[in-house]
């Protein structure tokens, strides 16, 4: 059931992936890749659109401005991160519906950039063949993830990568997602045209028809990370879509997502001024 009633109009860049509930030492915080992809997509200057499920009671009041078909779910996917001696362990608390092509307005199936953004296994991998006439972007991180029957989050095998990569425009992921392992990218890197790995502060490596150039970011102090990686990617497949310039789009993503990490969580969003400023040094460069 859908719960969302606003009227769904035509998008430049559409979502599909869950909005999360982050459970926080200072309460829950909503995250989730399609959050803020959506949000970077709308100071891009673009008319966006999220495909999700949640509960009806999840807030959504800082998604303003952005469609939102929200199908309803029993829970919202709620994440917690704990910090340990050992570094940081992830739980999923709840886990809401999966998402299909049924799921996706007719009116948005020819967006011009399809993001598919899954953090909990719950994009259907066949979603990347439904748009044919979209630059499909991804940032497969939910499809590496695992989680034991305490919730207790684990690297996943993705039995679909060779399969999802060959029919996808372009993807994003972290070298955390594959926990440092290059063999895994070597194996990604036979089913893709364009690859790009983010290095966090040392910035992406992008792998275009067997090419490999690395971008570093401008220093920056760094508060929190969050949300990073999927402001680089929304940055990326939207000017891939307008540029067809893998590099250039490169070059943009990395200096727009360094600034992300000098603020707190959906704060880390691109502000105007970042925008243009980070326009006017790759037309300068």
């Amino acid at each position: 059931m859908q719960f969302s009633l606003q009227p769904v109009e035509p998008i430049d860049y559409l979502v599909i992936g869950h909005v999360t509930t982050d459970l926080t030492p200072n309460g829950p915080i909503l995250g989730g890749t399609a959050s803020y992809a959506a949000l970077t997509a709308k100071a891009l200057g673009l008319r966006v659109g999220i495909v999700t499920a949640c509960s009806a009671e999840q807030p959504l009041a800082e998604l303003e401005g952005i469609q939102i078909v929200a199908h309803y779910s029993e829970y919202s996917s709620t994440f917690e991160n704990i910090q340990t001696p050992h570094g940081r362990v992830q739980y999923l608390h709840h886990q809401a519906i999966p998402l299909t092509l049924a799921e996706v307005p007719e009116i948005w199936r020819d967006t011009p950039v399809i993001h598919l953004g899954p953090v909990d296994q719950e994009v259907d991998p066949n979603l990347v063949r439904s748009f044919p006439n979209s630059i499909v972007g991804l940032t497969p991180q939910g499809w590496l993830r695992g989680w034991d029957k305490n919730g207790k989050v684990h690297f996943a095998e993705w039995p679909e990568a060779n399969y999802v990569l060959s029919h996808a425009s372009a993807a994003v992921l972290s070298i955390e997602d594959v926990r440092g392992d290059e063999t895994r990218i070597e194996e990604m890197l036979s089913s893709i045209r364009i690859l790009v790995v983010t290095e966090g502060a040392q910035g992406a490596r992008l792998y275009w028809n067997g090419d490999l150039r690395r971008f570093r970011p401008p220093y920056m102090n760094e508060i929190d990370p969050t949300g990073a990686g999927d402001i680089f990617a929304t940055a990326f497949f939207s000017r891939l879509q307008t540029t067809r310039d893998p590099w250039e789009s490169c070059r943009f993503a990395t200096n727009l997502a360094a600034f992300s990490v000098t603020r707190r969580g959906l704060l880390g969003v691109p502000t105007p001024a970042e925008v243009q400023t980070c326009m006017m040094e790759v037309i300068t460069k």
